[in-house]
């Protein structure tokens, strides 16, 4: 079923809408979820709350693009019950890949005027000048938190390949903050 239709059954509030977002997109929000919380039954627990997020916010909101919609309100749910969890019960690759990011973004304590959004804005406004293969690689990374090995598989690379891809991508994107007055 094509996204729009999908989108009408929540505008319908037809309860098959979520049966058909889980076919088209359950695989990948559990991809999501399991890749920030590593725990099977956690994950599952997000991906069905994501789709109570999605009923909640469909309508008013008609998303121009429903699967990264749908991707968004999975990838945040996980994130804030990771938040929740045990710190012994959090996966080292999300705690590493937001560490490494964390140390090219600006800090709220030298840099209080700027918001979140813009430094978004500023994210996307980046990666929309790399080469396509790197702003995957980036993306699949600090969104998706797949682990080096799971993009090197992905896109036939050496893990090396991919840990240099991020390392140059994260001082690019630093210097490109910096460049665009933003306080690291």
């Amino acid at each position: 079923m094509e996204d729009q239709q999908i989108i009408d059954l929540y505008f319908d509030r037809n309860e098959q809408a979520i049966t058909e977002t889980n076919v088209k997109y359950g695989k990948l929000c559990h991809s999501i979820a399991y890749n920030i919380l590593s725990n099977r039954e956690d994950s599952e627990e997000c991906v069905n709350d994501t789709y109570i997020g999605v009923w909640n916010a469909i309508p008013p909101t008609r998303p121009d693009n429903f699967m990264a919609f749908v991707c968004r309100i999975a990838r945040n749910l996980s994130l804030k019950r990771l938040e929740f969890l045990k710190r012994e019960k959090r996966s080292a690759d999300v705690i590493l890949s937001l560490d490494e990011l964390s140390a090219v973004l600006p800090d709220e304590r030298y840099a209080p005027d700027v918001s979140d959004e813009d430094v978004g804005r500023l994210i996307s406004q980046f990666l929309r000048t790399q080469k396509e293969d790197v702003r995957n690689v980036f993306i699949r990374k600090y969104y998706f938190f797949d682990s080096v090995k799971e993009i090197a598989e992905h896109y036939s690379f050496t893990e090396s390949k991919v840990k240099n891809m991020l390392f140059y991508t994260r001082n690019k994107l630093k210097d490109y903050l910096i460049k665009e007055g933003v306080e690291i």
